[in-house]
C-alpha cells in the first residue's frame, strides 16, 4: 500500500504546483504525451523494467519515481512497527504521505499549497478523533487539538517577528504537526519542532560553508519540519529519556 500511494504521490508532487488535476488524464510521459500503460506502471518494477525511459519516446524518466514509491513504503512500514494494530495508524500513515508530497514540492518551488495543507489539518483532527472514541482517550485528544493550537501560535508569533525567516505555508502546516506530536505527549510536541529548526539550521550552515548556498539563498524550511516529526514520532520518547536521564 505505501508503494500505491507513493506512485499516488509522484503524481501530486508533478500536477500539484501547475495547477493541473491529479485525477485526469491518466499517467502519461511528459515529453510525448503518451498514456502509460497499467504495466508500465507498476511502482518501481516498472521503471526498473524500462531502465528509467519512456517505453514509447526513449526519454530518461527521474529517478526520482522510484525512490518517492520507496520513501512512502518505508514510512508506511515504520509507522505500522510504531503503531501496530491501533486506532491512530491511519492519522500517522495520513500524516507521512502528506509530509512526502509536501516535502518534495516545497523543495522544488519554495510553497507548501493550501490543497494538501487544509485537507491535512482536517484529516489530523477527524482521525484522532477515532481512537479517542473508541479507545476511550479523550484527554490524549484534548493534548492532541491543544498541541495543534500551541504549536500554531508559536510559528505565527515568530512568522510576524521574522517573515522573511518563517514562511506563512509552514505556520499553516505547524497545526498539524502539532496535533500528531501531542497526541504523543507535549515533549514530543517540543521536541519534534526543535529538532525541525536544529535540522535546518545544521543543513543550512552546511549548505553555506560548502558555498552550495548563500547568506541571501532561501532554503525551503518544509522538509526539516517534516523530518523532525518523523523522528519525533519514530524515536521521540527514547530520546526525551535519555535527555531527561530517565
Amino acid at each position: 500500500m505505501g508503494l500505491l500511494i507513493g506512485s499516488f504521490l509522484n503524481v501530486v508532487i508533478w500536477r500539484l504546483p501547475r495547477g493541473e488535476s491529479v485525477v485526469a488524464p491518466p499517467s502519461h510521459c511528459p515529453s510525448c504525451d503518451t498514456e502509460i500503460a497499467a504495466f508500465d506502471n507498476v511502482p518501481v518494477v516498472s521503471w526498473l523494467v524500462l531502465r528509467g525511459r519512456c517505453r514509447r519516446c526513449g526519454s530518461g524518466i527521474s529517478i526520482r519515481y522510484p525512490l518517492v514509491e520507496l520513501a512512502s513504503a518505508g514510512l508506511w512500514v515504520a509507522m505500522a512497527l510504531r503503531f501496530g494494530a491501533a486506532w491512530e495508524l491511519p492519522a500517522y500513515l495520513a500524516l507521512v504521505s502528506a509530509l512526502l508530497a509536501l516535502s518534495l514540492i516545497d523543495f522544488d518551488t519554495f510553497l507548501l499549497p493550501d490543497k494538501i495543507v487544509y485537507p491535512l489539518s482536517a484529516a489530523m483532527v477527524v482521525l484522532f478523533a477515532l481512537p479517542a472514541l473508541l479507545d476511550d482517550a479523550g484527554g490524549d485528544y484534548l493534548r492532541a487539538v491543544l498541541g495543534g493550537l500551541a504549536a500554531f501560535a508559536f510559528f505565527l508569533t515568530v512568522h510576524l517577528i521574522a517573515p522573511r525567516g518563517m514562511g506563512f505555508g509552514d505556520v499553516k502546516l505547524s497545526f498539524s504537526l502539532g496535533v500528531a506530536l501531542g497526541w504523543l505527549s507535549w515533549g514530543s510536541v517540543f521536541l519534534g519542532l526543535f529538532l525541525g529548526f536544529l535540522l535546518g539550521a545544521v543543513i543550512g550552515v552546511a549548505l553555506i560553508a560548502t558555498k552550495v548556498k548563500t547568506r541571501r539563498d532561501h532554503v525551503p524550511f518544509g522538509p526539516f519540519l517534516a523530518a523532525g516529526t518523523v523522528i519525533a514520532i519514530l524515536v521521540g520518547q527514547p530520546l526525551l529519556d535519555l535527555y531527561l536521564g530517565g
